[in-house]
């Protein structure tokens, strides 16, 4: 039988087929808050099914279910019915926590003053908070903070699984960004004056709005259509030396005000048991985004991006995740959509809410040009993660794993392909790099929060300050 499904009174005989049922009805027990409406919006199963106890959808329905994040135990049996051959479905949950801690953002950074001086160490924050199912209805109303020495960015969002009592998801989000980013290398001419980095300042408002729907018990197709006013400082005239050679930056946003304007689909399978600390199946993101021209946006361009995951179950009770990433974008995206490599790196600080904190460049464990790169148009990765499970409970800590990962990424242009900076030789023309990390994973009931090493690993110095090829 299917995990968690259990048929009472029934005695299947060894090698016997899956056994079939005509389902009467399902019955939910045990949600005190969540209606029951919205624990069947995640049953594919009606009154009249004829019901294989050997379905592998039981058992996906019951993922399904714990990947809402309502609940902390979901299990599935059978109990007879009124009828010879029929039987109801019993979904028994056991409701956690909804008021969800999704992330907290905690760090240190290498800054710029304003004058592009490097400055020494500071610090960063911030918070994702979102009730998942507000009054039992499954609807999640969430807002998001990032504060940074002159950085801000706040979000607001709510998003609607039953969009009236359909099987339609809507979604919508409102942003804004005070933002800045630092280009160059401690070399950097910014208006005919000598800097070590130059700054470009932003703010960005703006929204959008989603709507999706089921292709299956474990895939959804969802589209979003985004608007944003984007108002860039940009310096008039800066160059930087990309490998023996000085070249302008390119700062990916136009001086003044823009409009960005894009329609992206994306499509979405999920097998996994959990959300936090899966142990088994995958979770596969395929996206696409468009920039619309004809409605008005400034940046042309397509945006394609695909991650797929596997969490693999070992016979010594660990767990083994394998992660893969490939993206590309072509045409003329906006700065805060092309990738960064301190997504990629474990080793620096990722973006919070699109906002950049560090000026640093990659570690360069390998000595190449990725050193060179700090924005690119095409990025992959490849990473493993292992984990050992430490702790299991019910209350207010249920799960706390010991993880190890490492990995290999590379971020670049076209130009690093076709014409690679001068200085570098070989391997070393090949912008990739290595990334690692180790700590705990803890699902709670505020939410999941990682504790890792990896950040404060690359605050340590790999190549000296400059980390690049000589510099004349």
């Amino acid at each position: 039988m299917a995990a968690g499904l259990v048929a009472p009174g029934v005695v299947r005989a060894a090698g016997a087929v899956g056994l079939k049922y005509t389902l009467e009805g399902i019955e939910v027990r045990g949600n005190r808050t969540t209606l029951s409406r919205v624990v069947l919006r995640y049953v594919p199963f009606r009154a009249g099914d004829v019901l294989d106890v050997n379905d592998p959808e039981l058992e996906l329905t019951r993922f399904r279910l714990l990947g809402t994040g309502f609940f902390r135990a979901v299990q599935l049996s059978l109990r007879r019915g009124t009828q010879r051959g029929y039987v109801v479905l019993v979904v028994d949950v056991a409701e956690r926590n909804t008021i969800v801690v999704d992330d907290v953002w905690l760090g240190v950074s290498a800054d710029v003053n304003p004058n592009g001086e490097a400055k020494p160490l500071t610090a960063f924050g911030g918070a994702r908070v979102t009730e998942t199912n507000l009054a039992g209805t499954g609807i999640g109303l969430g807002g998001a903070f990032a504060v940074a020495d002159s950085q801000l960015g706040l979000r607001a969002r709510i998003v609607d699984p039953q969009l009236g009592s359909s099987n339609w998801i809507a979604e919508t989000e409102l942003l804004y960004n005070n933002a800045r980013d630092f280009f160059g290398n401690n070399d950097v001419l910014v208006n005919g004056q000598a800097a070590d980095y130059a700054i470009e300042t932003y703010q960005r408002f703006g929204g959008r709005l989603g709507f999706g729907h089921d292709l299956g018990i474990s895939s959804q197709l969802l589209f979003n259509y985004r608007l944003e006013r984007i108002t860039a400082n940009v310096p008039l005239a800066a160059s930087d030396y990309r490998g023996l050679d000085v070249e302008p930056i390119d700062f990916m946003l136009p001086n003044g005000a823009s409009i960005l304007s894009t329609l992206s689909a994306t499509i979405v399978h999920d097998t996994r048991d959990e959300q936090f600390l899966p142990s088994r199946g995958h979770h596969l993101v395929a996206s696409l985004d468009l920039g619309l021209t004809p409605l008005g946006s400034d940046y042309p361009y397509a945006k394609v991006v695909v991650r797929a995951s596997q969490w693999f179950p070992l016979p010594w009770g660990h767990v083994l995740g394998l992660d893969a990433f490939v993206g590309g974008i072509f045409g003329d995206a906006p700065l805060f959509e092309r990738f960064y490599v301190g997504d990629f790196s474990d080793l620096l600080p990722d973006r919070v809410l699109d906002l950049n904190f560090d000026r640093r460049p990659a570690p360069n464990y390998l000595s190449t040009d990725i050193v060179e790169i700090r924005y690119g148009n095409y990025a992959a990765k490849i990473n493993a993660e292992y984990r050992i499970p430490v702790y299991r409970g019910h209350r207010s800590i249920y799960g706390v794993d010991f993880f190890g990962s490492f990995g290999v990424y590379g971020v670049a242009n076209g130009q690093d392909f076709t014409d690679p900076a001068r200085g570098y030789l070989g391997f070393s023309t090949v912008p990739i790099d290595l990334t690692f990390n180790a700590g705990l994973r803890i699902d709670t009931q505020a939410g999941g929060f990682v504790i890792g090493i990896a950040n404060l690993v690359g605050l340590a110095p790999v190549h000296g300050p400059e980390q690049g090829a000589a510099r004349p």
